[in-house]
């Protein structure tokens, strides 16, 4: 990008949620992100993060971290005055967008990646009790591949719950770090009985070693325990595949790297979300491009969007309109 002056700025935006949205750490009814604007007079970029309290993450902390920055200021720079992290990841966005504004090109050409198509993406089913979620199954039914929020100490009767109501759905399962490993070992059967396609993240972060080892009847995803490329070698041994978030990587730039690095190790990639709108999961659209799992139903999940939001269809989430991103 050609050093001009930029100007940078960052609000805070709430999006009311559909309906209550519950994972095993608890629940929530809105979406609270943060939009980035960079723009240089002629041209803007659009970015957008969600600060994670599991990362340490507020919505002060990384507001200050945003407004906080020297300009003038471009991705390469970027990474090294900002960790991986919700903060860095609407910066960097929004400056992919400014640079496909000012090039007249697409972010997927400056990326070098070839021109995107749809993807099949999850849908998540929230943290319910089995009978709800066996009604939010079966109202799902018609979708293709359905997320299930797990990790608690009754998760079985909610998985078998939501087999009955989506018999012929593709399933996968997020235990958000809330499982042992004896409470993974003994459900790992009764995963593969049920069909389950993917279990990320059965244990903690920092107690995933017992993972070594163990029989992995169903393909384990790190998600919490993989954030950039220097994650990639505490990963050995332990995961098949390796969740890629755009609030983890701390923007696209590193995503795509993470996924380059990732596949050359051998590991498959799932492609996954905050909560948040489409300007949120426009970026992970290139990323996810040919993964294992996409992951972006953040905006399903929201009662309202930003306009020029994501087309999603039976053929997936698609590409962004340029007038929303890139």
């Amino acid at each position: 990008m050609k050093e001009r002056r930029v100007q940078l700025s960052v609000t805070a935006d709430t999006f009311p949620l559909a309906e209550v949205f519950t994972i095993s750490r608890g629940s929530r009814t809105e979406a609270h992100v943060l939009t980035v604007k960079v723009t240089d007079g002629t041209w803007t970029g659009w970015g957008e993060c969600v600060p994670y309290a599991r990362y340490g993450e507020t919505l002060d902390s990384v507001t200050a971290e945003i407004e906080g920055l020297s300009l003038p200021l471009d991705r390469a720079v970027l990474q090294e005055v900002l960790p991986a992290g919700a903060a860095r990841n609407a910066v960097d966005c929004a400056l992919w967008d400014l640079e496909a504004k000012r090039a007249g090109r697409r972010a997927f050409e400056l990326a070098g990646v070839p021109t995107p198509g749809p993807e099949i993406t999850a849908y998540t089913l929230s943290l319910a009790d089995p009978e709800v979620m066996e009604a939010s199954a079966r109202k799902n039914a018609h979708r293709p591949l359905l997320k299930i929020k797990l990790g608690t100490p009754d998760d079985m009767p909610r998985l078998e719950a939501v087999r009955r109501g989506a018999p012929e759905a593709r399933i996968i399962v997020d235990a958000n770090e809330g499982w042992s490993a004896e409470v993974y070992a003994d459900l790992a059967p009764h995963l593969v009985r049920l069909g389950v396609a993917l279990v990320e993240q059965p244990l903690p972060a920092g107690e995933d070693e017992a993972l070594i080892g163990m029989e992995r009847p169903v393909p384990v995803c790190a998600d919490e325990s993989c954030h950039d490329r220097e994650s990639l070698p505490g990963l050995k041994g332990k995961y098949d595949v390796v969740n890629i978030k755009l609030d983890k990587t701390g923007g696209l730039t590193e995503a795509l790297a993470l996924r380059e690095a990732a596949l050359a190790e051998g590991y498959d990639i799932m492609v996954g979300c905050m909560v948040g709108s489409s300007l949120a999961m426009a970026p992970a659209v290139l990323v996810a491009q040919g993964a294992m799992i996409t992951d972006l139903d953040g905006p399903l999940l929201l009662a309202q969007d930003r306009d020029h939001a994501l087309r999603f269809d039976d053929k997936g989430v698609h590409p962004s309109d340029p007038a929303l991103w890139g």
